[in-house]
């Protein structure tokens, strides 16, 4: 299972994206499932080179195999542009969650 988080201050603003995990394809399924890890990454990936190279943000990423992690700072969270850069991947995902909701999780969250 894939989860991806997309976390909002208290102030409804959106802070950070979390996924974590990895889409099990068994040998037995069909090359359409071996594609859903695929897109949400590339999606994520999308999303975090928006931010840094046309927002020219500084992120706080963490990154490895299964896991990526990306928060920005409050001061950002007023830009519009940063606003539809990452509702725009949250759509995204949410709506390959909707079709494969056996490999992919989208949660909404809200900060502590």
């Amino acid at each position: 299972m894939l989860d991806v988080v997309f976390r909002r201050d208290s102030r409804e603003r959106l802070s950070s994206v979390f996924a974590s995990g990895h889409v099990e394809i068994s040998e037995s399924s069909s090359d359409e499932y071996s594609l859903v890890c695929a897109a949400v990454s590339g999606i994520l990936q999308a999303a975090r080179l928006g931010l840094e190279a046309y927002v020219k943000l500084p992120l706080d990423v963490t990154q490895r195999s299964g896991e990526l992690a990306m928060r920005w700072p409050q001061r950002a969270r007023e830009d519009e542009r940063v606003g539809a850069i990452v509702e725009t991947a949250r759509l995204a995902v949410a709506q390959i969650a909707s079709q494969y909701p056996q490999h992919v999780r989208i949660i909404d969250e809200t900060e502590l």
